[in-house]
């Protein structure tokens, strides 16, 4: 049971910090952006770039080195995020909502067959790998990298939360989810707030998808495509637009498949995700902690 409820927090976490990136940039413009989990898939790959760039690495030095491929793979799909939304989003902010939803879908298969194109189709296996040592916690075989991992993910979620809700810009954030015409109006610069929300979107995925070319060891252009949907799915069970919830519904998720495979076997594992997913559309569409919200005519 303990090893089962690790194993879910392990991978709920990695859930939990694409996830975020879809609950902030649907609670801001209301936008489903599919191409997110492509940037995890971007970042795994400009973390294989980098740490080929630089050569080998020692097992001893692979987690320092790590968090510092990781930092700078934050900046970089950052700024992938940032273009994206100018060039593919802003333009048709306007426009109707399915619009935007297909060159969500459009930028997806873009990021991903021009990493095809780049990297080859084959999967790459990644320079440095985590392992190590397991120790023994109430039944729970657990490693120092696996702790490594979550405890950078804890990190960077506190982090967020922090900014959200104790900072200036996250309360612009949050002014312009409530009305973005008004805050125009008292002086918030719109376009800014939402290409650095993408940034910071984007840059944790890109973060989350470091972490899981080191843990797993493989990578691949295709690695985004279900991840994105998990990520969805995590921000769904949670309340889409709600940064609390989000990182509940990420855990949450993890948990479910961690107990859903080992009562119905491997193979069942994303059709048990799946259909979580629509029970709560079903029974709670706002998700955990989400509200409902009455549009103004």
């Amino acid at each position: 049971m303990t090893q089962l409820v690790w194993n879910g927090l392990f991978v709920g976490s990695f859930y939990a910090l694409v996830a975020l990136g879809y609950s902030m940039v649907y609670g801001i413009i209301k936008l489903l952006n599919f191409a997110h989990g492509d940037l995890y898939m971007l970042g795994a790959f400009t973390g294989f770039a980098i740490l080929g760039a630089a050569g080998g690495v020692s097992s001893s030095a692979a987690l320092p080195v790590l968090l510092g491929v990781l930092l700078a793979t934050m900046v970089i799909t950052g700024l992938a995020g940032v273009v994206l939304e100018r060039v593919a989003y802003r333009p048709l902010r306007g426009a109707p909502r399915l619009s935007l939803l297909i060159t969500a879908v459009g930028a997806s298969f873009a990021l991903e067959y021009g990493m095809r194109v780049v990297a080859g189709a084959d999967p790459r296996v990644y320079p440095v790998r985590l392992g190590g040592t397991a120790l023994e916690v109430f039944g729970a075989r657990l490693t120092v990298q696996q702790l490594a991992l979550v405890a950078v993910a804890v990190v960077l979620m506190a982090g967020l939360n922090l900014l959200v809700t104790r900072t200036r810009e996250g309360r612009a954030m949050r002014a312009i989810a409530l009305d973005p015409r008004t805050s125009a109006l008292m002086g918030i610069d719109v376009n800014a707030v939402i290409s650095r929300t993408f940034f910071l979107g984007s840059a944790l995925a890109g973060a989350a998808g470091v972490m899981a070319g080191a843990y797993y060891g493989k990578i691949d252009f295709l690695m985004g495509f279900l991840i994105g949907l998990k990520a969805f799915t995590a921000a769904v069970i949670g309340g889409i637009g709600n940064i609390p919830g989000t990182m509940l519904g990420g855990l949450l998720l993890g948990l479910l498949e961690s107990f859903g495979t080992f009562w119905l076997g491997g193979e069942w594992r994303d059709v048990f995700a799946f259909g979580v997913l629509i029970v709560f559309l079903t029974v709670r569409p706002t998700g955990l902690l989400g509200e409902r919200v009455t549009e103004r005519v």
